[in-house]
């Protein structure tokens, strides 16, 4: 499998606010802040989040407003401080059963070993063990450990104490039972499970696992024998690279051509081949592993695609893990931010954690504001076109400087206002005080007439210098007034608002450096993300710590491959599908191009998704694949993410740190080399290429990507502390025939339906997806791969699931379902047993 998502960030409706004592964890991608993805659930009444910190040297106030511009409650600001911190995870994926108890959720690397393979480890990875800075304060530590029959159910992505919707279905007879039944059917398999995980290494029959089972829960040996067979068949116990007990079957039943060698191809064909199917898998490049590819020179080893464990907790890695030489190594989640060219401001500054927290910050509202527009307020078409992220983003962007704008204005109206009230006034002082002169004369003038005066003197004096009193006492409270107005205007004019602009420019490209985090961790542009369903299977992260590869993460479908019928360079062109069987037409790369037919009873195709995309077809289906098909792929989006290594003599950053980022200056350039990792034992980098960057890099040469790289490392750490690079690659994913790009991802118009859709088996006659099949047009061409799988699409972990998934649906349909009861076992009563 190509490039997946390789941590960080990848969600059904959940709160817009974490809850009590809940943390709000948001799709990221593996960096330092892997971007964070919205869970939303039932709204609580809550308001859309606003603002009590500031952006900017000089405080740039930030206030969520709705969509009329009004702003809301600021009260979320302190829940805001404990939202997804940036961290070094494409995706955080809950587990399917989400009332799992809380310490499940924290199972450690160390403690999922046992202490034998811990030492064996330990001694194999001493020279691995570098010591570790200590991690930041807000990574989760995984100190609880998961043990018995509830971490094992854990560990398998089952609810320890209820029966999946798959298992209601398998095992009808159980789920209409008494419910000591059902505990009784829970307790064989969390046994079961819990036998296969203490040693992966080696296969467990029915055989061994009935004595293990205690009484009297193992007195009905044909349910233990059923279910035994169940998880077999669907792959949660004997699956991977482990030793056989039993050999394989001696008489090969039925044929299957799996196209692909990637995780999911291989997984399967694994499966099928130990199921006693004849299995040949089809793989047009010159090696196994599809976007797995490890690039190998010298001592330099480098992930050019999939290259981060995304969680050991519930994840299917963990346990080919145990089985094959897999150095982990736990990725510290410290990533430091440099700004500037290099160039035209010298050296690159650090950011300041304040103030890449602010941005942080204002990084997670603007994603609550989006879910809040989508789920609060069902902002998700616009002029009958379906919302992107991106767009709703720029969105509340907007709002936000309208709303800055609008305080401006109103500060500037109320300045104003105060200003022609004080004409006003000034103008009738000027009046008054004309008028104070006229009747101060007319007063003066009458008082010159000497007593004895005649009563109308008299009059005239007194009533004059009544006037102008009464007029002396008006000019004096209007001159009062006009000071007040005065000192109003004085305080409005020194407090204007905080900031003149919602985002400084600076700020803005901190803004864009978290864009292009999230861009990676989707492996698209913003624009092209689904607004509502982008994050739709957050609510399945594995818990733990993410873990690098340090030996290459190809040494997994190697692994995988062994044994098996693998026909390399062979590339697929016509696949034919008919009730009696399938033709699978290739073409041998290496042959001069010569042409070959296999014939099966059934076809697995694990084409990536941009390989089904592409136009004209690069593989032709005869019947052409149902219309229902076609729409989910074209609905679908399909990644790009390229990446840069750079190996050198000797390591010039710091050694502690394996993620540093570096700010783009413009919005449109924000995904270039805006992200490097560190993360082998050998002198090496790898700088990431994400959202529009990932596109137009494909058309520039390796060599200009690779000066802009070191340009880019040298403003970092100066001219002289950066050597040239000893070796160097530039991946091209889009470019790639066999791939066609990185991963799957939701694209506006798309939802996790469309992934349950691209996993649906195709029969030569057309049939609606969810009718019942008919005996005489089963199935014949079957589907897999990380865009097949709804939980965990864009990932190794997926891939490997969808295979595991195709291959007992295969299976069950050619070989017959072993854990189903005939109708002789339907007449005897099973043993009454009490579980308490």
């Amino acid at each position: 499998m190509s490039q997946f998502k390789l941590i960080a960030p990848k969600p059904n409706p959940g709160p817009l606010l974490p809850q009590d004592g809940e943390e709000n964890n948001r799709k990221r991608p593996a960096s330092s802040s892997p971007p964070p993805k919205i869970k939303m659930e039932a709204p609580q009444q809550q308001p859309l989040p606003g603002h009590s910190s500031s952006l900017g040297a000089a405080g740039t106030n930030g206030i969520l407003l709705n969509p009329g511009g009004v702003p809301l409650d600021p009260a979320a600001a302190a829940d805001a401080e404990a939202l997804s911190r940036r961290t070094s995870r494409r995706k955080r994926a809950k587990v399917e059963y989400r009332e799992m108890d809380e310490k499940l959720a924290n199972l450690s690397e160390d403690e999922y070993y046992s202490e034998e393979e811990r030492k064996e480890k330990e001694y194999k990875k001493i020279e691995d063990a570098a010591p570790e800075p200590e991690e930041d304060s807000d990574q989760d530590e995984q100190t609880d450990a998961v043990t018995g029959l509830e971490g094992a159910a854990f560990q398998s992505r089952l609810p320890h104490d209820k029966m999946t919707s798959q298992e209601a279905a398998c095992f009808p007879d159980i789920i209409q039972s008494p419910q000591q039944t059902q505990k009784l059917f829970l307790y064989i398999r969390n046994k079961i499970l819990q036998l296969w995980l203490e040693n992966p290494k080696l296969q467990l029959t029915f055989e061994n696992a009935l004595p293990q089972i205690e009484a009297p829960y193992n007195s009905d040996t044909t349910l233990v024998m059923r279910v035994h067979s169940y998880l077999e068949r669907h792959g949660y116990i004997n699956f991977g690279v482990y030793k056989r007990i039993k050999p394989f079957p001696t008489k090969k039943i039925g044929k299957v051509i799996v196209i692909g060698a990637g995780v999911s191809g291989l997984s399967a064909a694994r499966q099928l081949q130990c199921f006693g199917m004849d299995v040949t898998v089809l793989e047009a490049r010159d090696r196994v592993g599809g976007r797995v590819a490890t690039f190998r020179k010298g001592n330099y080893v480098a992930d050019l695609g999939a290259m981060v464990v995304t969680g050991l907790g519930g994840n299917p890695v963990t346990v080919l893990s145990r089985q094959i030489d897999m150095h982990l190594s736990k990725i510290r989640q410290k990533c430091p931010l440099h700004e500037g060219d290099g160039q035209t401001e010298g050296r690159c500054k650090l950011v300041s954690k304040d103030k890449d927290e602010m941005v942080e910050r204002e990084f997670n509202r603007l994603l609550e504001a989006t879910s809040y527009l989508s789920h609060h307020l069902d902002f998700n078409y616009l002029e009958g076109k379906p919302v992107s992220l991106g767009q709703a983003l720029e969105l509340v962007i907007k709002l936000q400087e309208k709303h800055v704008k609008e305080k401006q204005c109103e500060h500037i109206r109320n300045i104003i206002k105060l200003q022609e009230e004080m004409k006003g006034n000034q103008q009738k002082l000027t009046s008054l005080f004309e008028k104070i002169k006229e009747l101060h004369g007319q007063w003066k003038e009458a008082s010159e007439v000497k007593p004895p005066r005649d009563i109308t003197a008299e009059f005239l004096v007194k009533s004059k210098h009544r006037d102008l009193s009464t007029t002396c006492k008006e000019f004096d409270e209007l001159t009062s007034q006009q000071n007040g107005l005065e000192e109003k205007l004085s305080e409005l004019e020194a407090n204007p608002p905080s900031s003149d602009v919602y985002l400084s420019s600076r700020d803005r490209q901190i803004l864009d450096w978290h864009f292009a985090n999230l861009e990676f961790a989707n492996a698209t542009p913003l624009s092209t993300l689904s607004l509502k369903h982008w994050d739709q299977d957050d609510d399945f992260e594995f818990s733990g710590s993410h873990l690098t590869v340090r030996n290459g993460y190809s040494c997994l479908p190697v692994a995988l491959s062994e044994g098996l019928d693998i026909k390399l360079n062979t590339a697929i062109r016509q696949v034919r599908y008919t009730p009696s069987g399938c033709e699978v037409v290739a073409q041998n790369l290496r042959s001069g191009g010569s042409t070959y037919t296999y014939k099966c009873d059934a076809v697995l195709c694990t084409l990536p998704l941009g390989v089904l995309k592409q136009q004209p077809p690069a593989v032709q289906f005869f019947p052409p694949l149902p219309e229902w098909k076609m729409a989910a792929v074209h609905r679908m989006g399909y990644g790009n993410l390229n990446k840069v290594v750079l190996c050198f003599d000797r390591v010039f950053w710091d050694p502690n740190v394996n993620l540093f980022g570096h700010v783009g200056s413009t919005t449109a350039s924000r995904g270039e080399l805006f992200l490097f990792w560190n993360l082998y034992k050998a002198p090496t980098l790898i700088a990431l290429v994400a959202g529009e960057a990932a596109a137009i890099m494909e058309n520039v040469s390796d060599d200009v990507i690779v000066g802009r790289a070191i340009t880019v490392l040298k403003g970092i750490f100066g001219n002289s502390a950066v050597p040239q690079p000893k070796e160097t690659v530039v991946t091209r994913w889009r470019a790639d025939p066999w791939s066609r790009g990185s991963y799957s991802y939701v694209a506006a118009g798309s939802s996790g339906n469309d992934y349950d859709l691209m996993a649906t088996p195709v029969a030569p006659s057309p049939v609606v997806p969810g009718t019942p099949q008919q005996a005489s047009n089963m199935p014949r061409l079957f589907f897999g791969g990380e865009h097949t799988i709804r939980n965990y699409p864009a990932t190794v972990h997926g891939a490997m699931l969808s295979g595991l998934r195709e291959a007992g649906r295969i299976a069950d349909q050619f070989l017959g379902a072993p854990y189903m009861m005939n109708r002789q076992q339907q007449t005897q009563q099973p043993p009454t047993v009490v579980v308490t």
